[in-house]
């Protein structure tokens, strides 16, 4: 399939040109339409892809922030651990043994 096509070669500029003139015959019409619409769709596009990179930015905002709540809450936790640990030790060294 290939080589059929590579009969034709690359599109000079006369082919451009013709291509052109066919489509402003077919859509001539319809044109400014087709370039509003067109425009729209654009438009809707980077909407769109703005509204997930917002998404994607809270995500990373909210994991971020919640990661750094757990690594405070997981640090306060060993610490009160270790509070416990200290007093419970001191608590059976202080208790005779029979």
């Amino acid at each position: 399939m290939a080589s059929a096509l590579g009969i034709f070669g690359p599109i000079g500029t006369q082919e451009l040109i013709i291509l052109g003139v066919v489509g402003l015959v077919i859509f001539g019409r319809r044109l400014p339409e087709v370039g509003r619409s067109l425009g729209r769709g654009i438009v809707e596009f980077k909407q769109g892809l703005s509204g997930v990179e917002e998404k994607v930015n809270d995500a990373g905002k909210t994991s971020a922030s919640a990661s750094e709540g757990e690594t405070a809450s997981a640090a306060s936790a060993e610490e009160s651990d270790d509070g416990e640990r200290t007093a419970a030790s001191g608590a059976q060294a202080s208790q005779p043994t029979s």
